[in-house]
């Protein structure tokens, strides 16, 4: 257990330093200049100048590059370009926001999902298993940018029965429509999987030996099918989850959430450098996070995955 983890961290380190990498030096092809942005359009060429110097931007790129590194190990992400406000201060500040919208929506999701893709499998080719499964294709195809939008323009303009921007502070309401936005296609993909998985494990011959034995359907299903058929749901859970809890950027902008995802487009919008870079190794340390846990919760709900 003990190596299997070291031996994870270690690939998980690898994948930061690239993604540090990566997000730093992709910023130097982005069009425009922080320094010109920060001043303003009118600015004289000696106040950018001078800006870009104080900023470090007048360094080569590998200086910049290592200086940052530097930094990194400190723990330090920097400061915003765009508010003058430590990085790391700020995503600290806005992360329970997205947690709370993350944690609620892939509870939604899970919760209904699984519940659908079992009763879809104990019935397959039904009615209810057609119906299901079809409206379950249709939220995996629509995009959570476009379900935001037609939600917020149903429930919130057309029938005003939720509002459509704002945080809890003003009422629990305001957390409604993003959520059903965000678990929207996680529970089309949580069930589809579920229902899979639950047709493949329900003719295996321990399933049929259960039934035989007289055991309860209820028992069979639950301790016998569900259970060894919850590894893709896992995988599947655990992707989406990681997704949601490390930025949910459109559906945040949408509906004024004050999460991880403004903050970004925002700073994107800025070439707000510090802080994309800050909150894209957020997002790359939830992700290789979710997934050593899940790695190891695997050797917990089925015996024969072995860690090594």
């Amino acid at each position: 257990m003990i190596q299997f983890i070291i031996r994870k961290i270690f690939y998980s380190l690898l994948v930061l330093i690239g993604v540090i990498t990566v997000t730093f030096f992709i910023n130097f092809v982005l069009p425009g200049d922080p320094a010109r942005l920060m001043l303003g359009q009118r600015a004289d060429a000696a106040s950018v100048e001078s800006l870009r110097k104080q900023l470090g931007l007048d360094q080569p790129a590998f200086i910049q590059y290592f200086s940052y590194l530097g930094r990194l190990s400190k723990g330090d992400l920097g400061r915003s370009y765009s508010t003058n406000r430590d990085v790391l201060e700020t995503i600290s500040d806005r992360f329970p926001a997205t947690a709370l919208l993350a944690f609620t929506s892939m509870a939604v999701a899970t919760f209904l999902g699984i519940g659908l893709g079992v009763l879809s499998s104990l019935k397959p080719q039904s009615i209810f298993d057609t119906t299901a499964m079809s409206v379950a294709l249709l939220g995996i195809s629509l995009p959570a940018f476009v379900v935001g939008l037609l939600i917020a323009l149903l429930f919130g303009v057309v029938l005003d029965w939720f509002p459509i921007s704002g945080y809890i502070n003003k009422g629990w309401e305001y957390l409604t429509l993003p959520v059903i936005t965000l678990s929207l296609r996680p529970l089309s993909i949580i069930a589809r999987v579920t229902r899979s998985s639950m047709l493949e494990v329900l003719h295996q011959d321990y399933i049929r030996t259960a039934k035989a034995k007289g055991l309860q359907t209820s028992k069979v299903i639950v301790k016998h099918a569900l259970r060894n058929a919850l590894n893709p749901v896992i995988t599947t859970v655990s992707a989406w989850f990681a997704g949601l809890l490390a930025g949910t950027f459109f559906v945040e902008y949408i509906f004024n959430w004050p999460g991880i995802g403004t903050v970004t487009l925002n700073a994107i919008e800025k070439l707000d450098y510090p802080m994309i870079q800050g909150t894209v190794l957020f997002t790359a340390v939830i992700f290789v996070a979710v997934n050593l846990i899940v790695d190891i919760i695997y050797s917990f709900v089925d015996p024969k995955v072995k860690l090594s």
